[in-house]
């Protein structure tokens, strides 16, 4: 099964090490959508509250200060509670 893997508030160190604050940055109003994910993506969530549910699991929380691998292959639905900006990068 897919999961999703969530670090909560890494250190400034693995941010960097990472160049994880050179990445786009994305930004989404409250709202609710589908999504599949092709591609791995990695993010780090800068602003926000979101729900992500993927098909055939449990709801998963993510707030400010999260370091997020969501897998290649999942489909889920987000549910934005309050508005996201994340630092983004998907697999090459």
């Amino acid at each position: 099964m897919n999961t999703i893997k969530i670090e909560q508030h890494p250190s400034e160190e693995t941010l960097k090490k990472a160049g994880i604050r050179t990445w786009p940055i994305w930004t989404k109003e409250e709202s609710e959508f589908d999504w599949y994910y092709d591609r791995q993506e990695t993010c780090y969530f800068l602003e926000g509250e979101v729900t992500v549910t993927p098909k055939d699991g449990d709801p998963v929380e993510i707030h400010k200060g999260d370091l997020v691998i969501f897998p290649a292959g999942m489909s889920c639905t987000w549910k934005v509670k309050n508005a996201v900006r994340k630092h983004y990068q998907f697999e090459s």
